[in-house]
């Protein structure tokens, strides 16, 4: 039977807060259409198998793709080991061949339309929320619809080739995911709490040149209670990431996060007082709010005037280790100085926070049916 939509959830846990808001709008709103829920793990199955029971009245089936891995001993909401997902899509091209719409908030599945002449119409949504993004990869003009967070994305997508009339601003559809984890970590004493996120790429990130220093130095002051939630990917890359968490564990005033869904779903950026960072664009999230920012700038970057790097703009940039406690520090005081940056890039970045993105998405959706 030839289904009206189909959701992707084959990639990371962090895709599921933007995209499953949006699959539950088009539940709502086209409760009598067929949608295909598809998971590549049972992490992912068991997280929105759950949700989508809540979905009364929908057409709503979960689907197993090609190569599903059962992990059995995952804590809930870890990023699990995936399947290698090129031979998943290939194997998938007879179910979304039959399928009138398929949704992804990654780029792989885009391989799909960019190779292969396909019945179905692709929709991504753009699930970044930053400056950098990589907006040249061929992928990006293939989709029958993309929908962005926010008019600047649209431009800055048109601007290398995609088709304007194939763009659609919906705002920031995470804004919208109602399933966040944890309201705010337990710490033994009353302090502020700082966020520190580096990212997982090394030419981007602070972590190999400063990172267990930045840890050290935040311990050492005891000034602050500290959430080190980095990129899920970090540990990836940088294996002494799990060993230095571990033995930070028990601590009274850190709460180290390598693993839960709680790295992704907003719970840290909503409970954090400072953001302390890089290039992640977690601190578009966490600018939802303004607050206090201090990135930390381990590699040099000559980044003013540069588009990619203008989340630096909504704080102080420490260019020497020796700056950072000092620059923390003065941060609260300094905030009045950045808020009105922080204001308009979190909203040129975001666009509409109000929670109602993942309804204009659906819209945009179940229009493709047409």
């Amino acid at each position: 039977m030839r289904s009206d939509f189909a959701f992707l959830f084959l990639g990371e846990t962090l895709l599921i807060p933007h995209l499953y808001p949006v699959l539950a709008a088009v539940a709502e709103l086209a409760p009598e259409r067929r949608i295909d829920v598809w998971t590549s793990t049972s992490t992912n199955e068991k997280l929105i198998g759950g949700w989508i029971s809540e979905l009364k009245g929908a057409s709503l089936r979960m689907r197993r793709a090609p190569g599903f891995r059962q992990i059995d001993d995952a804590e809930p909401g870890r990023n699990p080991e995936l399947p290698a997902k090129l031979p998943m899509l290939v194997r998938m091209l007879p179910a979304l061949m039959r399928t009138r719409v398929v949704v992804t908030a990654e780029q792989t599945s885009l391989w799909l339309p960019a190779m292969l002449p396909m019945p179905s119409r692709f929709v991504n949504l753009l699930h970044g929320a930053g400056s950098m993004m990589n907006r040249a990869d061929r992928r990006r003009r293939v989709p029958y619809k993309t929908l962005v967070a926010a008019e600047r994305e649209r431009q800055a997508l048109a601007s290398f080739g995609v088709p304007p009339e194939r763009i659609a601003v919906i705002g920031y559809a995470k804004a919208g995911f109602r399933h966040r984890t944890m309201l705010r970590p337990q710490f033994a004493e009353n302090r502020p709490i700082l966020l520190y996120t580096p990212h997982w790429q090394k030419h981007r990130s602070s972590w190999w040149r400063w990172g267990p220093q930045v840890l050290e130095a935040l311990l050492a002051s005891g000034r602050y209670n500290i959430i080190f939630a980095p990129h899920q990917r970090l540990p990836e890359r940088a294996p002494e990431v799990r060993s230095i968490a571990q033995g930070l564990a028990g601590r009274p005033d850190v709460h180290c996060d390598l693993d839960s869904f709680a790295m992704v779903d907003g719970s840290y950026t909503a409970a954090a007082d400072i953001y302390l960072g890089d290039t992640s664009s977690q601190v578009v999230e966490f600018l939802m709010r303004p607050r206090p920012c201090v990135f930390l700038d381990a590699q040099g970057v000559d980044w003013e005037g540069d588009a990619s790097y203008d989340m630096w703009k909504a704080g102080d940039v420490i260019t020497d280790i020796e700056q950072l406690l000092p620059c923390l520090d003065r941060a609260a005081g300094q905030q009045p100085r950045f808020h009105d940056a922080q204001v308009v890039f979190a909203r040129g970045s975001l666009g509409d926070t109000s929670g109602e993105a993942p309804y204009r998405a659906a819209r945009e959706i179940i229009s493709c049916l047409s």
